[in-house]
């Protein structure tokens, strides 16, 4: 029986893993991991199947921004083992996703991939047409998929990492360091 649930630390060996067992190195190369590189996912939006105590798929959500700073989120990579493939793990994986980042009161999810597949989550290239990525991809697999109707309206603009939220310390910090050095006896 497969499980789906929040991702744990002790999951992201095996969930590394199985990224590069779908992947490859080639997903390091990717502009949409250039979002993710060095970051943590959206907090309660990283999820693994397991069956038998192993990871055998996996799905993650990523704060970022659109255009003019609105937010979204950013969806990958989505991950199933080739022995669990034809399953219905990926669906249940995306469902499972977008369920939660509703829930959460998150207004848009962005990807990149085939609209094939993630067309019938909802995702559409409708509303993208104004949006790109930091690097190389291909315009028509920019997909969004609005989770309150409107969110993705009028969207134009780079998609990024967000701004840090500026730490309530900085202004000790600052006072810290423009204090003047004592002075020698």
């Amino acid at each position: 029986m497969i499980t789906i649930r929040q991702e744990k630390r002790s999951d992201a060996l095996p969930r590394e893993a199985l990224l590069d067992a779908a992947y490859g190195s080639v997903r390091f190369t990717k502009p949409s991991h250039r979002l993710r590189e060095g970051r943590q996912a959206a907090d309660g939006l990283s999820f693994v199947a397991v069956e038998d105590g192993c990871v055998v798929g996996t799905v993650r959500l990523w704060t970022v921004t659109t255009g003019a700073g609105r937010p979204a989120l950013l969806l990958g990579p989505l991950a199933v083992d080739p022995r669990c493939r034809n399953r219905g793990l990926g669906s249940a994986l995306m469902r499972r996703a977008l369920r939660d980042a509703r829930r959460l009161g998150h207004g848009a999810v962005l990807l990149v991939g085939d609209a094939s597949y993630y067309g019938r989550f909802g995702f559409t290239a409708e509303k993208t047409g104004g949006l790109w990525l930091p690097g190389p991809y291909e315009k028509h697999r920019l997909l969004g998929c609005e989770l309150v109707a409107g969110a993705l309206d009028g969207v134009r603009g780079p998609i990024r990492t967000p701004k840090a939220p500026a730490s309530r310390l900085a202004p000790l910090v600052e006072a810290i360091t423009r204090r003047p050095a004592p002075q020698a006896a």
